[in-house]
């Protein structure tokens, strides 16, 4: 039986807040992505979402900065962290 493999975690305070970064590989892509990663970020301050991304099924790969929805262009697992950290530098930086 394949199952998804926890690949990435972290849970840590950062400035603010906390940030969690959570990857898996999975056996198959979640729909409607294409690529074989199921992940969940976020950076909360205050109790408050401030930045997400996440690929939840039905919805593919997509981002959270501030309250908004984007589609997110996944192209691999290192890039999705750049991105994110880079939105939470972003996002911190405005406060």
């Amino acid at each position: 039986m394949n199952r998804a493999k926890r690949i990435f975690h972290v849970k840590r305070r950062f400035r603010r807040g906390l940030i969690e970064i959570i990857i898996w590989q999975v056996p198959t892509p979640v729909p409607p992505a294409e690529h074989p990663y199921k992940y969940r970020m976020v950076y909360i301050v205050n109790g408050e979402r401030v930045v997400g991304y996440d690929n939840e099924r039905g919805k593919g790969d997509h981002r959270h900065p501030r309250g908004s929805e984007f589609p997110y262009p996944f192209s691999d697992p290192q890039q999705l962290i750049d991105d994110f950290m880079a939105d939470v530098e972003e996002a911190d930086s405005d406060e």
